[in-house]
């Protein structure tokens, strides 16, 4: 089986289905997986991203991050995986499989991606075999992020701390006060 058809529907607020089927070889790392998503959806890929192996109740599983994004540590149980370093046919664990593919953590993309088929022929790049909808603006969710930061009176725009009142400290003591200060006196 070494072409894999996958479907790769991407979750958004619009009631329209947003979808793209993807061919790549058996082989291929998630790396290449990637960013042949990102780029079917036109997104630039520059933030950071993992896939979650998943089932077929959409559950999170064991997470493959683009980044090595672990330190030594023994209370780990399982070693992290990086995608440029994971084979796809290595977490082929149902003829269904499903992986979700989060993007951009701080606007949370989610790509919910199913394997829907195989191609006797090892495709020799990944490619896109069909594009339905219309893909909303990478920096489309960027307004969320900014409603958020303005729900919680930060102001995104903070170019002076005056703003925020960083530069008035004012706590009614003297520089005189404070030489009698000693910090054995207590």
């Amino acid at each position: 089986m070494p072409g894999l058809k996958f479907r790769v529907l991407l979750d958004s607020e619009k009631k329209e289905e947003v979808f793209r089927d993807i061919l790549i070889a058996d082989t291929d790392n998630f790396e290449s997986f990637y960013k042949i998503i990102l780029d079917s959806f036109d997104f630039k890929g520059d933030q950071m991203g993992s896939f979650y192996v998943s089932n077929d109740m959409w559950d999170k599983g064991h997470e493959i991050s683009l980044m090595d994004m672990t330190y030594d540590d023994d209370s780990i149980d399982e070693p992290s995986t990086v995608m440029n370093s994971a084979t796809i046919k290595d977490f082929l664990h149902e003829p269904d499989q499903k992986f979700i593919l989060v993007y951009d953590f701080l606007c949370m993309w989610i790509f919910l991606v199913e394997l829907i088929g195989f191609d006797k022929t090892e495709p020799k790049k990944p490619s896109v075999l069909l594009s339905i909808g219309k893909a909303p603006a990478e920096n489309s969710r960027e307004d969320i992020t900014t409603d958020l930061f303005s729900i919680h009176g930060i102001d995104e725009d903070l170019e002076d701390d005056d703003e925020l009142g960083f530069n008035e400290f004012d706590d009614d003591y003297s520089d005189d006060d404070l030489s009698e200060f000693s910090e054995y006196d207590h």
